[in-house]
């Protein structure tokens, strides 16, 4: 049995969860189908998606991360932002996927079956204001360079649904080398919500529950402007072998702010200046 949940959001879209309980999620037009993200490549995604869907498919990737993009050497037409090329590198070495997926799933970190990576020269380029026609669905792809220097959303125009990846949550997560300093995230972010304004009222997370409140790119510019203020709980916090702080208290053993707000950066103070 393949380490995957499904659930079907819609008869459009199916939401997949891989093992390190990373969200993929699949699109399906008239036409065509779209996958986005790849997920850790640790299990067979593609013959879950063969499962789902007979629709000619192109994958999407968000970013290089390894939970996002490692799964991408099953698939035919796979696009990234190349940007992302050296972030994707970095990650595919299988010792590397391999200590990573035993901080998330230790009961199966040594038996589950590893897909190669893929060739960085497979991936067709992926740029802000590329747009995809499923058939009676668009998918629209705008740039938020910050968690990664390629990182991208996409937004479901017809059904107003936003795929947020990585780019902003309430663990952003700003610690990596790859990381933009959050100054310059904060512009980025500020730019992608003025040209979002109006255009989605759902928002789908890469990560926990799948669900992220509709305000939450207000709530992590929020704490941008904290964090560059000065004004931060600044809690010690080490995740995927990247120490930093995390801007705001949380609530204990939850994703939630202790202040009820939403929105939360992991970063790294002596990278942003504020050390």
């Amino acid at each position: 049995m393949e380490p995957f949940r499904i659930q079907h959001l819609s008869s459009r879209i199916v939401r997949i969860t891989g093992p390190m309980h990373e969200n993929i999620y699949l699109v399906k037009g008239d036409e065509r189908a779209a996958l986005i993200d790849s997920g850790s490549g640790f299990g067979s995604l593609r013959r879950v998606v063969d499962g789902l869907t007979a629709l000619p498919l192109t994958v999407l990737l968000t970013h290089g991360h390894m939970d996002h993009a490692m799964g991408a050497g099953e698939f035919g037409e796979v696009r990234m932002n190349p940007q992302d090329i050296p972030v994707f590198c970095d990650h595919a070495r299988p010792d590397y996927r391999r200590a990573f997926l035993r901080v998330t799933c230790r009961e199966k970190a040594d038996t589950l079956p590893m897909v190669p990576a893929a060739e960085p020269g497979q991936f067709r380029p992926l740029a802000d204001g590329d747009s995809f026609d499923l058939g009676g669905l668009h998918l629209d792809v705008f740039g938020c360079p910050g968690h990664t220097p390629g990182s991208v959303v996409v937004l479901l125009r017809e059904l107003r649904i936003l795929f947020m990846g990585d780019a902003c949550s309430n663990f952003t997560f700003l610690a990596g080398k790859e990381c933009l300093p959050v100054e310059a995230y904060r512009e980025n972010l500020l730019a992608l919500k003025e040209r979002l304004a109006g255009r989605f009222d759902t928002v789908l997370d890469a990560h926990g529950t799948g669900e992220l409140p509709a305000d939450i790119m207000d709530g992590v510019l929020e704490v941008c402007d904290d964090v560059l203020a000065g004004r931060t709980d600044d809690v010690p916090y080490a995740f995927g072998g990247c120490r930093g702080v995390l801007a705001k208290a949380r609530l204990p053993h939850s994703q939630l702010r202790a202040d009820g707000k939403t929105g939360n950066i992991f970063y790294r103070k002596e990278r942003n200046g504020t050390a």
